[in-house]
């Protein structure tokens, strides 16, 4: 496969991640005002579950597998100092989903949820990354 269809690849696997990385702590908001054991929070429970397991998973292995093999195919974007910047918010964009799983497993096991403003504060967590990483990936600053 041409590196373009990798690159295409990679997009679409990086924008389905986000997706999920953008709605899932906004589920948590709306789960975290409900009462533990209502139908809701059943519900969200389900939706977080599916969204968690169905679609970030994968997106974010996909992404990973993709971005993995453009750097196969152009080793030298290694030696990129932008690279290494956006490298580093990947990694902890990577974290930031590690701790949205965690949330999601307390509050599918009933623990008592965090505040939902810490929820909407970890909404924008990803947001930040984001617009760094395309900044870096499309401006490509040199930073000389």
């Amino acid at each position: 496969m041409s590196y373009d269809v990798i690159k295409a690849l990679h997009l679409i696997s990086v924008m389905s991640w986000m997706a999920g990385l953008l709605y899932l702590p906004r589920l948590f908001v709306y789960h975290a005002e409900t009462t533990v054991g209502s139908v809701r929070a059943e519900t969200f429970k389900v939706m977080e579950r599916r969204l968690l397991k169905a679609i970030m998973n994968p997106a974010m292995i996909a992404s990973f597998v993709f971005g993995i093999w453009m750097i196969v195919l152009a080793p030298g974007l290694l030696y990129e100092p932008w690279m290494h910047v956006k490298i580093l918010c990947v990694l902890l964009m990577a974290g930031c989903h590690g701790v949205f799983s965690k949330m999601r497993r307390r509050l599918e096991n009933d623990e008592p949820p965090r505040p939902p403003r810490a929820y909407r504060i970890w909404n924008e967590v990803p947001t930040v990354l984001m617009v760094i990483i395309v900044f870096m990936a499309v401006v490509k600053p040199s930073f000389s």
